[in-house]
């Protein structure tokens, strides 16, 4: 009753209403033109759902809530599944959420499944952008933070500010997330040099 009752107020309330069309027997469409359209318009929905989901999910993990962001980022999940496949690279973004809201929820092993679930993609995915590598290694980065392994940390953030300056440039605004992150731990290493010039390059 306490997981039904957690998966209602993160997500089940929001898209209730969107889950008939999807969920719900199909028409049966009987020209090859129909059964085109029908697909067309059930990945729609699927879509949509998935950015209500994924939307919502989000909004919990920044408002410093990541228990209730899993039971959204999971059904985003499960029709990104459905609609793409299991190893599809749009599957990416949400297994990093699940990471980051299972970390903040004190479930790293958890979050060490997704993360490791999100860099197996990217590592079958050979024409995988550099902003989405770029946020597999922050995320890779921000685990290791929470694991308190500060080198390994160094190591993915450092990546992810090369792959974001290779993808959107050197002064891009994408570029300051691991700048910022890096700059944390330089300032928990009592390293203050480092860590101003990072904070004002940020």
């Amino acid at each position: 009753v306490s997981h039904q009752r957690a998966d209602w107020i993160s997500i089940h309330s929001r898209i209730c209403h969107l889950l008939l069309p999807v969920l719900g027997p199909q028409p049966c469409l009987h020209s090859e033109e129909d059964r085109r359209h029908g697909e067309e318009q059930l990945l729609r929905r699927q879509e949509s759902l998935i950015a209500v989901a994924l939307s919502t999910a989000q909004g919990f993990v920044w408002a410093g809530k990541p228990q209730e962001a899993i039971p959204a980022a999971l059904q985003a999940l499960r029709f990104s599944c459905r609609a793409f496949g299991s190893a599809s690279v749009q599957l990416v973004p949400i297994y990093l959420l699940l990471a980051e809201a299972s970390t903040g929820a004190g479930r790293l092993r958890q979050a060490a499944k997704y993360l490791s679930q999100a860099q197996w993609i990217v590592l079958q995915t050979p024409d995988c952008s550099a902003a989405l590598q770029s946020k597999l290694h922050r995320g890779l980065g921000l685990f290791s933070v929470a694991e308190g392994n500060l080198e390994q940390a160094l190591y993915h953030l450092a990546n992810d500010v090369y792959l974001a300056t290779a993808e959107f440039g050197l002064n891009s605004v994408e570029v300051s997330g691991g700048y910022f992150h890096m700059a944390n731990i330089f300032f928990h290493q009592n390293k203050m040099g480092a860590a101003n010039s990072l904070y004002t390059e940020v």
